[in-house]
């Protein structure tokens, strides 16, 4: 099974971008890993928050294709123990999926649409974290789970 981290908006922090990095590199040695950034939708003075999560929900949705399981990182969504992660990551292997595509939106969060076509919305947290400090804790969380799954001493529980 490969993973997807379709990201709306660019990385402009440092350590944002090394933590993430860092654990996009460790998580290749047990899946294929892609990394797609979509531009920020760029609002103009009359854009409203909902056109704005239209336009990139269109991007978000042109991105994905037949057999992926869309999974949105949504503060509504199932939240797991890094164990019960990692039991989510063995069944979608074994059931198949090719291509589990996590998406982070903007700051505004996901458009109707994006919401309907979602197989699954999860949480990291009951808190709520920028869209931009979510990525290297998803990427941390999708690694650990890859590693329980392994048995490897990664996750000490």
């Amino acid at each position: 099974m490969k993973i997807m981290f379709l990201l709306v908006g660019k990385t402009d922090s440092g350590w944002v971008k090394e933590a993430f990095t860092t654990y996009l590199d460790r998580l290749k040695h047990y899946a294929g890993v892609e990394l797609r950034e979509l531009p920020a939708f760029k609002a103009g003075s009359k854009t409203t928050f909902d056109q704005q999560k239209e336009e990139e929900g269109r991007m978000i949705l042109q991105t994905l294709q037949t057999g992926d399981r869309l999974v949105l990182l949504d503060e509504k969504g199932k939240m797991f123990t890094s164990a019960e992660f990692s039991g989510w990551i063995a069944r979608h292997q074994m059931n198949s999926v090719k291509r589990c595509v996590f998406v982070v939106g903007g700051p505004f969060g996901f458009s109707e649409e994006v919401y309907n076509k979602a197989d699954e919305k999860i949480s990291l947290s009951a808190m709520t974290f920028s869209h931009q400090m979510i990525r290297p804790l998803l990427a941390e969380q999708v690694y650990r789970a890859f590693t329980i799954l392994k048995g490897e001493k990664y996750h000490h529980h």
